[in-house]
């Protein structure tokens, strides 16, 4: 048998393939007499990679905003961009409760680590649906609730928006302007159509209610509507009562489909029960809704990735078939959810006492943020500040809307090396009551100097 062996280079990686080729031809009587086997550059080995044409992204807007905080060598930086609490010290935080059933869960040696089903798990499921709509909840006890365990909000907004893009007869979906800037990305890239309607007033600093009204009263019939369930991202400016009332009577009478994003439930006031109000009333209606719950702040379990979808169903077999084509959308995206972090939430919300001393944290938390209001708020009018700041104190939750432009913002992060996203959204959470004065002197002398 003649073999024919050529090649472009003389690297040791091709003097081994030509010895695996003559070994390959030498043992086999089924290859042909002449073989000619040229070796050319691969991006393994030489040249450009298949890759050369692929161009830088630009960073996260708001993961970015800690990437440029990391390079700053300045012992008074301040990172005001992340959405994670931090202490009065300035550190993250792990809850007492969370150490208590993390340790638990370690020395029950019965636990193991096989795979969730693709649902997730079940004791997680059943407890954070009781957590958002109530423990009395009567859809829960007709079984026209499913919930499924999903990867924090960010996946359980991602399942919920496969699920209608496949299932539901609408495809348009309005957003509030402005939002998380996550939330486009992921209901563009799950397949619905993105709208927005008029949320925030720049104006007031506070809530374009009649906008709002207008915009949905606009709306096709039976689009889907994103709503925060409270303490608004990124405005912290929420409805109220009467106001949520009035959207759920517009919402029901043009057949409006109500997906809630919940982040921040018990987080915002501080008690877990009124964060839920705006979705209980939808709940309450008779009404089918969606339902997007991350533990990610009121737990602290950021990293953990725990969260749920909940889908509020007309009848049992509903739910039970919109649970079927849930798990059709899990399967292939991330087949069954991770178990440790739902054990965690499980354990606390089944557990009496771990359940009372989480709502005591969770308060401490809550009650930390707004203390740090007042203080900036106290502190912008000592200075005689130009400029009504009492939308400080007016908002809720973790964010704060100050209203200082990308100019002012870029300002502050080069003259006094505070950080944070370019349309003047900060993290009260990342406030502590040393680093405030330092925050309201950049503040006065931003806007006295740039308007």
């Amino acid at each position: 048998m003649a073999t024919e062996f050529t090649s472009s280079s003389s690297s040791p990686t091709d003097r081994r393939l030509s010895a695996l080729v003559r070994h390959l031809a030498t043992s086999s009587p089924m290859m042909e007499s002449q073989t000619t086997v040229t070796f050319s550059p691969t991006s393994g080995f030489h040249g450009d990679s298949v890759f050369s044409h692929v161009v830088r992204a630009p960073e996260d807007p708001i993961l970015g905003v800690t990437v440029a905080y990391n390079k700053d060598p300045s012992p008074v930086k301040l990172n005001l961009g992340v959405g994670a609490y931090r202490t009065e010290e300035g550190k993250p935080l792990v809850l007492n409760v969370v150490r208590k059933a993390e340790q638990m869960l370690v020395n029950d040696r019965s636990r193991v680590k096989e795979y969730l089903p693709i649902v997730g798990l079940a004791d997680f499921n059943k407890l954070s649906a009781k957590l958002i709509f109530g423990a009395d909840s009567p859809a829960i006890r007709e079984n026209r609730v499913t919930t499924v365990q999903c990867l924090s909000g960010t996946g359980s907004l991602r399942v919920g928006a496969e699920f209608l893009a496949r299932h539901y007869h609408q495809r348009i979906i309005y957003i509030p302007q402005p939002t998380w800037g996550n939330h486009p990305k992921i209901f563009t890239l799950a397949g619905l159509s993105v709208k927005t309607y008029r949320y925030y007033d720049p104006v007031t600093r506070g809530l374009n209610f009649q906008g709002l009204l207008e915009d949905l009263s606009s709306a096709p019939s039976g689009s889907i509507v994103l709503l925060h369930a409270c303490a608004h991202n990124p405005t912290g400016v929420d409805p109220t009562l009467q106001q949520w009332e009035q959207i759920r009577r517009l919402m029901r009478s043009k057949a409006l489909l109500p997906f809630f994003d919940s982040a921040y439930q018990g987080f915002a006031s501080g008690s877990l029960d009124a964060d839920a109000q705006s979705v209980r009333m939808f709940f309450a209606d008779g009404g089918e809704c969606f339902v997007a719950q991350s533990y990610a702040k009121n737990m602290g379990l950021y990293g953990e990735r725990v969260g749920a979808l909940s889908v509020v169903c007309k009848t049992a077999d509903v739910a039970s078939r919109v649970e079927s084509q849930l798990k059709l959308v899990i399967r292939p995206m991330f087949s069954n959810p991770p178990i440790h972090g739902a054990s965690i939430v499980a354990a606390i919300l089944k557990d009496r006492n771990l359940y009372n001393e989480w709502t005591v944290e969770l308060k401490a938390m809550a009650d930390r943020i707004i203390s740090m209001r007042h203080k900036l708020f106290d502190a912008l009018r000592a200075r005689g500040t130009p400029g009504d700041w009492s939308h400080i104190i007016k908002q809720i939750g973790m964010f704060t809307f100050t209203g200082l432009n990308s100019e002012q913002v870029a300002f502050m992060t080069k003259e006094y090396h505070i950080y944070m996203t370019s349309d003047g959204r900060i993290s009260m959470a990342g406030l502590s009551s040393k680093t405030v004065p330092h925050l309201a002197d950049a503040i006065h002398a931003t806007v006295t100097r740039i308007s």
